[in-house]
């Protein structure tokens, strides 16, 4: 079955995902965090990515204040909710040797550079 994937959907921290189309299983949208200490807070990012029945998964990329960013979500729709897991991958973080000192950019390396969790995202009526 053909899954209606476009319109907004939110997720439970405030963030907004918009798919603009969902034509021959390819997603394309918009993405907007709501969370400040996101490398993305204050950017609207494109989205791109797949879709087949009620799977789902898409993908962004940008520049945070440290650098190089992308993060993947990959999901599935229950219950009339988007399900989703998320990964994030930093080039870079801003840290400080001491308290008290400037932060610096710091290249990471790839065992420190990949966060992930869990969304939930209800569409916008």
């Amino acid at each position: 079955m053909t899954q209606n994937w476009k319109g907004k959907w939110r997720n439970q921290y405030g963030s907004v995902v918009e798919i603009t189309d969902d034509a021959n299983g390819k997603i394309e949208g918009t993405f907007r965090t709501a969370l400040e200490d996101s490398s993305f807070f204050g950017q609207e990012v494109q989205i791109a990515g797949v879709c087949q029945g009620d799977c789902i998964s898409f993908a962004a990329g940008g520049r945070g204040p440290a650098g190089d960013v992308v993060v993947s979500y990959t999901g599935m729709l229950r219950e009339a909710r988007m399900e989703t897991l998320w990964f994030v991958v930093a080039d870079a973080a801003l840290s400080a040797r001491r308290e008290g000192e400037p932060a610096t950019i710091r290249k990471l390396n790839w065992w420190r550079s990949v966060t992930t969790s869990a969304n939930t995202f209800e569409r916008i009526t």
